[in-house]
């Protein structure tokens, strides 16, 4: 159990990294913030489509991984 536990871990460490860098940048640069583009860094706009589904499956990865994490620590 603690060996399928640990391969779990690192399998869903590796997809977390990928989904993660998967996802789009919000501004074009980082200097947008400072300059003109602040108004648009802080407007709310509700992600769509294919981010929509890369926030979800970040979120229920990261839960996933604490999980396994925690059940490591406490049990074995």
């Amino acid at each position: 159990m603690y060996e399928f536990l640990l391969t779990f871990m690192l399998v869903l460490s590796i997809f977390t990294i990928l989904v993660i860098a998967l996802q789009p940048t919000r501004t074009q640069s980082s200097s947008n913030a400072f300059m003109g583009g602040a108004g648009e860094l802080f407007e709310k706009q509700k992600a769509r489509g294919l981010e929509a589904f890369l926030i979800k499956t970040t979120v229920v990865c990261l839960i996933l991984f604490f999980g396994v994490s925690y059940v490591l620590s406490r049990f074995f």
